[in-house]
């Protein structure tokens, strides 16, 4: 299972901002192998929710795990049949942790989106 995460620019706690996050931290729970990559949508002048969800969609992920994301990246990830967690806050590693532990409740209310406004 492949689990990614929004995070800050320090790339160990968990970004509020899904779509303009600096980093994506991905992790598969098979070989438990972590990388951290920029989000290729950081910078986009609109449209950053959706094409950051696309990317999370291209890393073969099952799972997110975020503090927020918006109704068009939510769709995205509906789509794709990605399973949208909501994160409890603090470190990607706090993360992981209650989500192997079944602590992770799924995300089900989005955000209209902030249309350009950060």
């Amino acid at each position: 299972m492949i689990i990614v995460i929004p995070v800050d620019e320090g790339k160990e706690k968990v970004c509020v901002s899904f779509g303009r996050t600096p980093y994506f931290l991905i992790h598969n729970t098979e070989t438990q192998e972590t990388q951290t990559v920029e989000n290729p949508a950081t910078e986009a002048q609109g449209g950053a929710g959706i094409q950051a969800a696309q990317f999370v969609v291209d890393t073969g992920a099952n799972t997110l795990i975020t503090v927020r994301c918006g109704q068009n990246a939510a769709d995205v990830f509906k789509a794709a049949k990605i399973k949208i967690c909501k994160s409890m806050g603090g470190s990607a590693d706090d993360q992981l942790k209650a989500f192997a532990e079944g602590k992770l409740d799924e995300l089900t209310s989005f955000h209209a989106g902030f249309h350009g406004k950060v």
